[in-house]
């Protein structure tokens, strides 16, 4: 695996933060110069996928096949996806990181103070694990941690405007909440940074973010950094969150992001993705 020079694996688990700060990790996102928004092509109804409790079909001439619960849990990915020594858990959906817990500080918005929102929204998004918002139909999480680090993976069903507005938000907020500050319950400050991050070229959309939240409060900076990546295929998508304390790898976040684009693919045809060992119910 190629590591970034200032890496370390993708996805915290936060122990070492002051404060008894845990990691989530949630959600992820978007282009390497990339395709995001609304407007692709749904994926094609195959006449599997009638027949395939993994994929409902719609009806209507281009209806693409709706996503069923069995199906989505079919599409998540499992320990064989990924590289290194990543081990699967059961309790991804308690997760929870309080570093980017606060409230935006107006004042000291380097950018429009109207983008105040924006950045409020990020960060309680990151915290909820909801980047686009809540799913309108099937949805399947799972959790996987090595080391200190961890790595969330969601698939889920969408309302298509929604959706395709989540996105386009996403592209937004490297302008809009470039640089932040916000402020914890005990008054503590934290300096948010998010930059446009490179996403395989996958999905009929995508788009990628890196956020780093560095806490200002204790003598010696503590500074988590996160790997959001999105891809969109038809009404669905997946969203990878991954980083950590030791900071971020691509590699990890990309190989989540391909493997997991090629399950929902299969899924929505029909088709049951390929049997891979480590699976946790």
């Amino acid at each position: 695996m190629h590591r970034r020079p200032s890496s370390r694996p993708v996805l915290v688990l936060a122990a070492a933060l002051a404060a008894g700060t845990l990691l989530t990790c949630g959600a992820c996102s978007g282009g390497s110069g990339g395709a995001g928004g609304d407007g692709a092509s749904d994926v094609a109804a195959s006449p599997l996928a009638a027949k395939s409790p993994l994929g409902s079909p719609r009806t209507g001439k281009s209806a693409s096949p709706v996503l069923t619960e069995a199906g989505a849990r079919a599409a998540l990915i499992t320990e064989a996806d990924l590289e290194d020594n990543w081990t699967q858990v059961k309790d991804a959906a308690g997760w929870g990181d309080k570093l980017v817990i606060g409230k935006v500080d107006v004042g000291a918005l380097l950018t429009a103070k109207t983008n105040a929102a924006d950045c409020q929204k990020l960060l309680d998004a990151l915290y909820g694990d909801d980047l686009l918002g809540k799913p309108s139909g099937a949805s399947a999480l799972t959790g996987f941690e090595q080391s200190e680090s961890r790595l969330l993976y969601q698939v889920a069903a969408y309302d298509r405007a929604r959706l395709g507005a989540s996105l386009n938000w996403l592209k937004t907020l490297p302008v809009k909440c470039d640089q932040f500050t916000a402020t914890d319950a005990a008054g503590g400050r934290r300096t948010v940074q998010v930059i446009e991050d490179a996403v395989p070229a996958v999905g009929d959309a995508r788009q990628g973010l890196q956020v780093t939240v560095t806490s200002t409060g204790a003598a010696q900076p503590t500074t988590l950094t996160l790997q959001l990546a999105v891809v969109r295929v038809g009404t669905d998508a997946i969203t990878v969150t991954s980083g950590g304390l030791d900071g971020t790898e691509s590699g990890t976040t990309g190989a989540a992001v391909r493997q997991g684009t090629s399950h929902l693919k299969d899924v929505l045809a029909g088709k049951t993705p390929p049997a891979q060992p480590g699976n946790v119910d």
